[in-house]
């Protein structure tokens, strides 16, 4: 693939972040993604082609989104707007439109329209850009951190490709850091600095796959061996850390990563991996979540995925919440992973959360059924008359204290069962205790609904 520099930008003025005067400028100094960019990929094809098409670039910060739509501008000759979708606006689209449209007559050049942040258009903005991408007035090229899937309208998705960019790996990341160290044009080279291996692992570590975050820290750390200008310093684990300061893990509450991790940790303990349910509540820790919050989707998890297999789950759940409120962190943090571990390892069983569910579909598709009348209090007289209460069995007066052949469902549901129980943990015995119930029900010479089938 040939070099192509990219369209003309503003000067690499010292001023400017590291991470914006150290942006790649050819193809071949993108560093990452060749899951995408490697020949014989659709997007290598089409940019060694010359030929752009629509597209979405979703991935997290820092991977190359931006990048990546001015390499695909300058390589095919086109002029490159950039709109930003936190501060954009149906105006905005407007002007770059009639910006593309003189590009095409007047100078007959294509136009790359660059979104960033897309996902944050409503609907009505995303539907602008629908017949300027079918006339090919642009190409369009929207950057997104979160699902495209859920956040963008299905008509600009099926104009545009998705390709997914990945975050960037250790040895990509001490590229660019080794880079802008050497780099006498744009980087730091001028000012002869060293850097410990120690210091390259802690910034790889704390950029966790995020360049402009690398970047970004290894600035501030030449600033601190640099004290007045002086040239020629050792940037080692210490300054690092300085520069730092115990910055969190890429996180994004509310966006993709959160919803991955707290579905990972789900999952872990669904699947009772103590250790992978203890790791993915750690990570969610370590990158800012709020513990309440975990300890919120504990009890729900204790609920859901144990239920009467242990009904002690729920009370441990409750139990960490409480004591991370009055501990707070980071002593409160170990109730929870006390929490995750007995999760995981509890016996497991949903059939509370499905019968929930099936009871709430019994009564979405039946409606408002009345209750029996011998369910119903008769708490005066007109309601005795009116058969409240008749041939009501009083449970506690039946041989086992159970009123064999009774049912206390409305008629038109008499045979719905909605809880079933499984063979794991304490539902294993109260499955023997319901199918024992179920016996005596089919046996009794008395059965309150005679033309139904009766418990199973």
């Amino acid at each position: 693939m040939q070099n192509q520099l990219l369209p003309e930008e503003p000067q690499y003025e010292n001023h400017l972040p590291l991470a914006a005067r150290m942006r790649p400028r050819t193809l071949t100094d993108f560093c990452g993604q060749q899951h995408i960019l490697s020949p014989g990929r659709p997007l290598y094809q089409a940019i060694e082609g010359g030929v752009p098409h629509s597209m979405i670039l979703w991935g997290p910060p820092g991977t190359g989104k931006t990048t990546l739509a001015r390499l695909v501008a300058a390589r095919t000759s086109s002029d490159f707007i950039s709109l930003s979708a936190v501060l954009g606006g149906i105006k905005d689209i407007r002007e770059a439109v009639i910006a593309a449209r003189e590009n095409r007559t007047a100078r007959n050049i294509g136009t790359i329209l660059f979104v960033d942040e897309v996902h944050r258009f409503n609907k009505a903005q995303q539907d602008a850009f629908l017949p300027h991408i079918e006339d090919g007035t642009i190409v369009f090229i929207g950057a997104t951190t979160e699902n495209p899937g859920m956040e963008l309208n299905n008509a600009l998705l099926s104009r545009a490709r998705t390709y997914v960019l990945k975050p960037l790996d250790d040895e990509a990341i001490e590229i660019l850091v080794r880079r802008a160290l050497d780099d006498h044009d744009r980087g730091l080279g001028a000012h002869r600095l060293r850097i410990s291996d120690g210091a390259v692992q802690s910034l790889t570590l704390i950029a966790d796959g995020d360049a402009r975050r690398a970047l970004n820290f290894l600035e501030i750390a030449s600033d601190l061996v640099m004290p007045g200008g002086e040239e020629g310093g050792l940037i080692d684990e210490n300054i690092v850390a300085m520069a730092s300061q115990a910055s969190l893990r890429r996180f994004d509450k509310g966006g993709d990563q959160f919803y991955e991790q707290i579905s990972a940790l789900h999952k872990a303990v669904r699947g009772s991996s103590p250790d992978g349910a203890l790791y993915w509540m750690v990570r969610m820790l370590d990158g800012g979540c709020d513990p309440l919050y975990i300890a919120r989707r504990l009890v729900r998890i204790a609920s859901e995925d144990i239920g009467n297999a242990d009904p002690r789950a729920i009370s441990l759940a409750l139990d960490a919440w409480t004591v991370y409120e009055r501990l707070g962190s980071p002593e409160g943090e170990l109730a929870l992973a006390q929490t995750v571990l007995y999760l995981a390892c509890a016996p497991k069983s949903n059939a509370t959360y499905e019968a929930f569910v099936s009871a709430r579909d019994a009564v979405e598709r039946t409606g408002s059924l009345e209750v029996p009348l011998h369910l119903r209090n008769a708490s005066s007289r007109l309601t005795r008359d009116l058969g409240f209460g008749r041939d009501y069995r009083y449970a506690h007066d039946e041989q086992q204290a159970y009123a064999a052949g009774e049912n206390y469902l409305p008629e038109k549901l008499a045979d719905a069962r909605f809880y079933s129980p499984r063979d794991s943990g304490l539902e294993a015995k109260i499955r023997e205790k319901l199918e024992h119930l179920s016996r005596l029900d089919r046996n009794s010479p008395v059965q309150r609904y005679p033309n139904s089938r009766g418990r199973p």
